[in-house]
């Protein structure tokens, strides 16, 4: 059954013992972050990494107010916010819908009813009104009264950090759902953390440019290397952009914020997916855009296309901070929200956080979408300590030679993977999973010269080292076993394997071997 929004999902972590609430005072400046932190890195008793998600109940200097983070910091609670019991259950059911063929005749298309009707379910609807309008604010309130958190030392304020921001396409007229950090400058104003190459910095570029029509087209609202606008000061593009913030969504509704869709599929209708059930959706008081109708909290606001400002630093998942620089403001027009609204958060830092559990989700899930680009592709491996960004390690079955290179390519040119600074490619039989086997074969199978390649192109915005913002290098290394059509003219070895006849023998005796030995 879907979760149909914060409340309940709280109440599903409590049933399933992986939930505490904390009565002790909590500061959200630094305190809570650091309290957090300890506990995503602990360990229980059966070794799992992650701790319970946590709910403080007596915050300091907001009297009455609640708070949830960690909601989704261990394998168990991803699995449990997506309704399975293994991911790969998501998986399967998206290859379900990938293999449908055009009906070829009456029986087929009465085959697909059933399919079709499923497919229904997901779209998301627009209802009248819901919970989040239980407390409409158009004036007198402040972002103050949050609870919102300052998360390391160094940060440059208090920052906003689970937000699921609706933008508009303006030539389509799509929603997109994304997150983004937004730095609190005030009481009605906050940073924007759109890096450029996300899809709401697509749709400002897109406002900006039929702002300056006939101006050049390259306008970027980020301007990070040039110190500003890239355009001159009369022909600096005005007008608004519309921007709504939901905080406190359901499970599936978060996680979809997350994922890197495509563009042209919007993520309400992946989280209807996840969910099993369409998301209902409210339309906004100020703002022409709809919200999920059960958000604990509502933010309405606007962002002026020719308006930077600095924003950050700020202590990233990278587990280093991201640089002081410009980007939009989000003003807030107005203010909807359920009576005593729980404030959902999460903080990012040296990993293991609650985004690495997060991560590794999307990465089972989505592994099918990325096989029909790279049909070769066995499985991958986004390491934790990677962050995602900086190391995929991918399996291929393959066929002909220069093959591991083909996959490189393919990989940075697919989507958000483009960002990857590190793509190792190793044969079918090497587990990615095990980054000991990976160690093995990767440190044995290469020759540096023949076998590292680089190439240039986009890099993450969090990329410190690069040589530029945005634009750096990347490695391939190709693991794969060399063969003589690629130039390899000696014999490669047998891997030392125990014969099964062998491995038999002692695996009728282990038991008793074991007891003998003293060990598992």
């Amino acid at each position: 059954m879907p979760f149909d929004d914060l409340r309940q999902w709280i109440a599903a972590l409590d049933r399933a013992g992986e939930l505490k609430r904390i009565q002790t005072e909590a500061d959200p400046i630094l305190e809570i972050a650091e309290i957090t932190d300890r506990v995503s890195k602990s360990r229980d008793a059966k070794g799992s990494r992650g701790g319970p998600a946590l709910l403080f109940q007596n915050l300091k200097g907001h009297p009455g107010s609640q708070l949830l983070i960690n909601q989704f910091g261990s394998e168990a609670r991803m699995k449990l916010a997506v309704g399975v019991n293994s991911f790969g259950e998501i998986a399967d059911r998206i290859r379900i819908f990938m293999d449908v063929k055009s009906p070829q005749g009456f029986l087929d298309k009465l085959k697909m009813l059933p399919l079709l009707a499923e497919a229904g379910k997901f779209f998301p609807r627009t209802v009248s009104t819901g919970p989040c309008k239980e407390i409409i604010q158009r004036d007198n309130f402040s972002l103050l009264d949050l609870p919102i958190l300052q998360c390391w030392p160094k940060d440059g304020g208090r920052f906003i950090t689970l937000p699921c921001v609706t933008t508009r396409d303006p030539n389509s007229g799509k929603r997109n759902l994304g997150m983004y950090r937004m730095q609190v400058y005030d009481e009605r104003t906050t940073g924007m953390h759109w890096q450029r190459q996300k899809v709401a910095a697509e749709h400002a570029r897109e406002r900006m440019r039929a702002a300056v029509e006939g101006k050049s087209a390259a306008v970027d609202i980020m301007a990070r290397s040039s110190g500003g606008s890239v355009l001159a000061e009369g022909d600096r593009p005005s007008g608004k952009m519309e921007v709504a913030v939901a905080i406190g969504t359901d499970p599936a509704v978060t996680f979809s914020a997350i994922v890197p869709a495509p563009p042209e599929i919007e993520e309400y209708l992946i989280a209807g997916f996840l969910r099993g059930a369409p998301v209902d959706l409210v339309k906004c008081e100020t703002v022409d855009l709809e919200v999920p109708a059960s958000s604990e909290l509502v933010l309405e606001g606007y962002v002026n296309l020719d308006e930077l400002r600095s924003e950050g630093p700020f202590g990233d998942h990278t587990g280093f901070y991201s640089l002081e620089d410009l980007y939009p403001v989000f003003h807030v027009t107005c203010v909807t929200h359920r009576k005593d609204p729980i404030y959902a958060t999460t903080i990012v830092g040296k990993p293991p956080q609650e985004d690495a559990y997060m991560g590794k989700a999307v990465e089972r899930i989505f592994l099918p979408l990325m096989k029909l680009t790279i049909p070769e592709l066995v499985d991958i491996n986004l390491p934790i300590e990677g962050v995602f960004h900086n190391l995929m390690i991918v399996s291929i079955k393959k066929s002909y030679p220069g093959q591991a290179r083909k996959v490189m390519n393919a990989i940075w040119s697919l989507g958000q993977a483009m960002f990857t600074k590190c793509v190792v490619v190793v044969d079918e039989d090497v587990d990615v999973q095990d980054l000991g086997d990976v160690t093995l074969k990767v440190l044995n199978h290469i020759d540096p010269e023949r076998d590292i390649q680089y190439t240039l192109g986009p890099v993450d915005s969090l990329d410190h080292a690069s040589r530029l913002p945005n634009y750096g290098s990347k490695m391939g290394i190709d693991a794969t076993r060399k063969w003589a059509s690629e130039g390899f003219t000696r014999p490669w070895p047998d891997e030392i394997v125990m014969d099964s006849k062998t491995k038999a023998l002692v695996d009728r005796k282990w038991k008793t071997l074991a007891k003998e030995l003293g060990i598992g």
